[in-house]
């Protein structure tokens, strides 16, 4: 391999549970238009080459499922198994935010660190947390854990933009969470970011619509901007809840609920609240 350009990355989104029932004015802020079924799916997501394994986010439990009314598809551990990754085996994990639904399973992977932005620590354990309103998506115990984890010295701490491996950096967007942070990947068809909740849906940030759970709304319509910006095209752009991730991409082989994100897209993504999806010029 030419030292030059940074390793092609393999990456895929694995969907481990859904939302189906789940409608359209629950996705946007101050929606407007015709309300109707619009479905969220839950992913993680692993990066790979033959030299490294990065995992990002590692989704919620069984149990957990059941307390959040939430369908549960699978272990988000045994969706890693599935493509051939041992998670006890993973060295990396990146927490791109504490919700409940990107933060669990941390014990699942004993030889890991994890990579978190200052911002999101100080906001899942400081006084944001004295109001049930903006400690209602994350979990007691999900938090306590990653604490365990940093006094393991397994947390490790980033502020802002950095490079986590040759081809892949962390980038801080904010506004879904004070520490919301995004994963830029060089594949074979260029650089994707994997928005996590940086951006739910591709429709809420091709047509600048914020996702109503949002700490700073002003910093989310700035992280689409930056998100776009970092990213080789709108489909370069992976959202973090969009079931249409799984229509776009080719999936893996055995199981349509792995999508093939360093593959060229199948389709174009469409709006899953069957509106028009609206293109972004990057």
């Amino acid at each position: 391999m030419n030292s030059t350009f940074p390793p092609e990355y393999e990456v895929y989104a694995l969907r481990y549970a859904v939302q189906p029932d789940r409608t359209a004015r629950e996705n946007y802020l101050f929606y407007d238009e015709h309300d109707g079924p619009m479905p969220q799916d839950y992913f993680i997501w692993a990066i790979r080459d033959e030299a490294r394994v990065i995992v990002v986010d590692t989704g919620f439990t069984a149990e957990m499922a059941a307390k959040r009314k939430r369908t549960f598809l699978r272990s988000p551990i045994a969706a890693l198994a599935g493509i051939g990754i041992d998670a006890s085996q993973v060295r990396d994990v990146v927490i791109t935010h504490m919700h409940y639904d990107h933060a669990g399973n941390l014990d699942a992977f004993p030889q890991a660190r994890f990579h978190v932005q200052d911002k999101e620590m100080q906001y899942c354990t400081g006084r944001c947390m004295c109001y049930d309103l903006l400690r209602r998506p994350f979990e007691k115990y999900d938090v306590i854990t990653a604490v365990r984890h940093l006094f393991e010295g397994r947390l490790v701490f980033h502020d802002g933009d950095e490079t986590l491996a040759p081809g892949v950096s962390l980038h801080l967007i904010g506004g879904h969470t004070l520490g919301q942070q995004v994963v830029r990947v060089h594949t074979k068809r260029g650089y994707i970011v994997l928005a996590s909740d940086g951006a739910h849906y591709w429709s809420n940030i091709r047509s600048r619509k914020p996702f109503p759970l949002v700490a700073d709304v002003m910093l989310m319509l700035e992280g689409y901007t930056r998100i776009d910006a970092l990213a080789d095209g709108p489909e370069h752009v992976i959202p973090g809840h969009d079931p249409a991730v799984l229509t776009t991409f080719p999936t893996w082989p055995s199981s349509g609920d792995v999508a093939l994100l360093h593959e060229a897209p199948i389709a174009h993504a469409e709006r899953t609240d069957g509106q028009t999806a609206l293109s972004v010029q990057i």
